[in-house]
C-alpha cells in the first residue's frame, strides 16, 4: 500500500495544529477563510484524499473490523481475540467486529477472508497460515484500500499494513539455550512445528538449529515434525519419533500442541528422561511445568498481540497513522519457581488494561475523528 499523505502532514507543512487541518477540510466553522484556503492548497500539493473509513466514519458509520483466526487447540487464540476485544472497548462503540474463525490450519482462512473482502470491510486483521492461497486476495485488498494486519505470523509482499508477532528468533535461540543448560552432555534433540509454510514457525526453528551449533556442539537435531496443528497428527508422528530415537533427551514445542506431545511419550515411557521447552501458557501446560515434566515455556503474549493488531489498524484508518511494518514483542520465559508471580502480575495488568477502558469509555464522548483529534491535542 503506498504512503498517503495524512493530516499530520499537512499540519506539519504549514505549522498548524491537527485539529485545525481537520476543521478545515471537513469545512467547519470557526476557522479563517484564508487558513482553509492553505490547508485545502496543501493537501492538493501533498496528494491528500481520506481514506474510505474515514470518511464514513464522518457520517457516523461504526468502523467494521473483520477478525479472522484459527479456533486452536488451546486458550491461545482465545486470548488473541480477547485482547482484540479488549481494545474494541476503548473505542466507545465506533467499532464493530465481525469474527470469521477457522478450525484447522488452511481450512476455511481464504473464505473467510474473501467473506470479508466481499462485505466491505472497512480493516481485516489476519492470521495467515497458508500465505501462498492469500498472497492475491491481500493484493487485491491492498488495492482496494482495506488495510490488513496480520497477527502471530506475517505474509510479505502483499501491501498488508502490517503485523505483530513474536520475535521468534529470539523464542528459538531462548529454546536453545535453556536445552544445552538441562543437557551439559550433549545428546539429540527434536523440534515439532505446525506448518513449515508458516515462516515464524521456521524462523523458531532455523533460530534453534543455528544457536545449538554455535554454542552446544554436542546436542545435535535429529527431527522437526510438522503436524499441521492437528492433535492427531501430533500423537502419532510423536508416538514414531519416540520409538525410532530412544535416547532422545530433549523436545522443543514451537507451539501450542504441547498436549498430544506429552501424551505420546507418556504413552511411549520416555518422558521422564525428556527434558521438553514448551510454547505459551494454559491449565493443563501449567501443571506440567510445576510437576517438573516441563523444563518451561516461552510466552508469546497473545493477548497483546490482539490488543497491538487492532491499535494499529485503528490508528491508521481514523487518523491516518502508519505503523513500523512489523511489530515484534519480546517472549517471556515462564518456569516452575516463577510461573505463579508472572500468572499474577499476567491478570493483574489484564485487569488493569480492562478497567482503564471501562473508565475511559464511561467518560467519554463516541469516539469520532473530531474527538479524537481534540483528545489527543
Amino acid at each position: 500500500m503506498k504512503k498517503n499523505a495524512t493530516i499530520v502532514d499537512i499540519a506539519s507543512a504549514l505549522g498548524i495544529s491537527t485539529a485545525t487541518v481537520h476543521r478545515a477540510l471537513h469545512n467547519r466553522d470557526h476557522i479563517k477563510s484564508a487558513t482553509r484556503e492553505k490547508v485545502l492548497q496543501m493537501a492538493r500539493n501533498l496528494g491528500y484524499r481520506p481514506n474510505r473509513a474515514a470518511r464514513s466514519l464522518s457520517l457516523k458509520r461504526k468502523l467494521r473490523v473483520s477478525v479472522n483466526t484459527l479456533q486452536g487447540t488451546t486458550s491461545f487464540w482465545d486470548e488473541v481475540r480477547a485482547g482484540i476485544e479488549c481494545e474494541a472497548q476503548s473505542c466507545n462503540g465506533a467499532v464493530d467486529l465481525e469474527f470469521r474463525t477457522y478450525p484447522r490450519l488452511g481450512e476455511g482462512e481464504e473464505e473467510a477472508l474473501v467473506a470479508a473482502l466481499q462485505a466491505e470491510a472497512d480493516g481485516v486483521i489476519l492470521f495467515p497460515s497458508r500465505p501462498g492461497k492469500l498472497r492475491s486476495w491481500m493484493r487485491r485488498a491492498a488495492k482496494s484500500e482495506i488495510p490488513i494486519v496480520c497477527v502471530a505470523a506475517d505474509v510479505l509482499e502483499t501491501g498488508r499494513l502490517a503485523a505483530v508477532t513474536i520475535d521468534t528468533k529470539v523464542s528459538g535461540a531462548m529454546a536453545a539455550d535453556l536445552l544445552g543448560s538441562q543437557l551439559p552432555a550433549g545428546g539429540k534433540v527434536a523440534v515439532t512445528v505446525s506448518d513449515f509454510a508458516i515462516t515464524e514457525h521456521m524462523e523458531k526453528l532455523n533460530s534453534f538449529e543455528h544457536t545449538l551449533k554455535m554454542f552446544y556442539p554436542d546436542i545435535h537435531l535429529v527431527s522437526a515434525i510438522e503436524d499441521h496443528d492437528m492433535e492427531s497428527e501430533t500423537y502419532e508422528k510423536c508416538v514414531a519419533l519416540f520409538r525410532s530415537e530412544p535416547d532422545l533427551a530433549g523436545v522443543y514445542i514451537t507451539t501450542e500442541a504441547s498436549g498430544p506431545v506429552l501424551k505420546a511419550a507418556r504413552h511411549v515411557g520416555c518422558l521422564k528422561k525428556l527434558r521438553v521447552v514448551a510454547t505459551d501458557l494454559f491449565p493443563l501446560l501449567m501443571d506440567e511445568i510445576r510437576s517438573g515434566t516441563v523444563v518451561a515455556s516461552i510466552y508469546q503474549q497473545p493477548r497483546v498481540q490482539g490488543s497491538m493488531a487492532l491499535q494499529v489498524l485503528i490508528d491508521y484508518l481514523m487518523e491516518g497513522d502508519r505503523p513500523s511494518t512489523r511489530l515484534t514483542l519480546a517472549p517471556h520465559l515462564v518456569m516452575r519457581g516463577s510461573m505463579d508471580m508472572f500468572l499474577q502480575r499476567r491478570d493483574l495488568e489484564t485487569d488493569l488494561a480492562q478497567a482503564r477502558h471501562l473508565s475511559h469509555a464511561a467518560s467519554s464522548r463516541p469516539l469520532t475523528p473530531e474527538n479524537r483529534i481534540a483528545r489527543d491535542a
